[in-house]
């Protein structure tokens, strides 16, 4: 009996051993304040938005729930917890398909602070490129009494300041948005870290990609994706501008009505005027004083004329051939189907 006692002594003090081993290796690891971040981290590499904001401690209202991809306006985020802060913005990129991709997560630094947090670095791959963040975690309390539970001192969150010039759409890693307002920073929530290739493509304008990346919590990053007129509008503008000016050359008069060009004569006209465009204006687009609109600027062109005159001092004939210099301009606005209206401006 005394054996049989003393062998179950033995056997629960190595279960007791192994259970207090196995507590220090999870609360060294998995329970511990990297595993916790680590935890975040992986479930934004999986695109598992509503797991990260659970994570994360973060709220949504419920009828503009960020795990939907159906393009919710505007919404402030309040974030709870310990060292909580509030965000207001859009909250239109917090959805699974806008997110990017985080591989090659590791724990590069982990600190222990003297108000009893814990700093824990991370370097990761974030959209193919190297990238760092930093997160400032506390414990909250227990789990099952013995495990640690954390909670992110200062949110995983960061405000993008987005501008973007001459349009209101743009694209955020393929997926389509759109700004309130053109030309004026708009504001959106975004989970830290987190990376968007944002661009404009349209039938009409086009935008050089930038690259946004939020990677340090409770920050404001601004940038500006500037939207200009691209090779289809510049052609067909091209393409009408020639046209109008070949139109008004059919005008057998010397000043054509509604025409940039013309050429006034003291003297007699004998034959009747024949005009060509010598040098048609190339077309350059800039944006206009109204939004959606595109201003041609006064550019340098040439008519040629061709007609004979009576001087009127001494009645002799002779021929008018040259080229006579003009500038024209236009403006340019968007009409519903793809469709331009293109407008001649007049100098004041």
């Amino acid at each position: 009996m005394r054996r049989e006692l003393v062998n179950l002594s033995i056997v629960l003090g190595l279960i007791v051993a192994a259970f207090v081993t196995t507590v220090i290796v999870l609360n060294s690891t998995l329970f511990s304040s990297g595993g916790f971040v680590r935890s975040y981290l992986g479930a934004l590499a999986r695109h598992d938005m509503s797991s990260a904001l659970e994570i994360a401690d973060i709220f949504l209202p419920e009828e503009h729930g960020a795990a939907s991809d159906d393009g919710a306006g505007a919404t402030p985020i309040d974030t709870t917890g310990a060292g909580s802060m509030l965000l207001a913005g859009s909250h239109d990129l917090l959805r699974p398909s806008a997110l990017s991709t985080l591989e090659d997560i590791a724990v590069v630094d982990s600190q222990k602070n003297d108000d009893g947090t814990e700093t824990v670095t991370f370097n990761f791959e974030l959209d193919g490129r190297s990238a760092q963040s930093t997160f400032t975690v506390q414990r909250s309390g227990t789990r099952f009494g013995v495990f640690a539970d954390w909670e992110f001192v200062t949110a995983p969150l960061t405000l993008v300041r987005l501008t973007v010039l001459n349009a209101q759409e743009f694209s955020a890693n393929g997926t389509e948005f759109m700004t309130p307002t053109q030309g004026t920073p708009s504001p959106y929530v975004v989970l830290t870290p987190s990376s968007f290739d944002i661009t404009h493509t349209s039938t009409f304008l086009k935008a050089e990609p930038i690259v946004v990346s939020a990677t340090e919590p409770g920050t404001t990053v601004r940038a500006r994706l500037d939207v200009v007129a691209n090779e289809a509008m510049i052609a067909q503008v091209q393409r009408e501008v020639n046209d109008d000016l070949d139109e008004c050359a059919t005008q057998v008069v010397l000043l054509p009505t509604g025409c940039p060009f013309g050429q006034p004569m003291s003297n007699r006209i004998v034959t009747t005027p024949e005009w060509s465009i010598a040098a048609y204006p190339p077309v350059t687009l800039t944006p206009g004083a109204e939004p959606g609109s595109w201003l041609m600027p006064a550019t340098d062109a040439a008519a040629h004329l061709r007609v004979d005159v009576r001087s009127i001092f001494d009645g002799s004939v002779s021929t008018f051939d040259k080229d006579v210099s003009f500038t024209a301009s236009y403006l340019v606005t968007f009409l519903p189907g793809d469709e331009l209206l293109i407008t001649e401006q007049y100098p004041n």
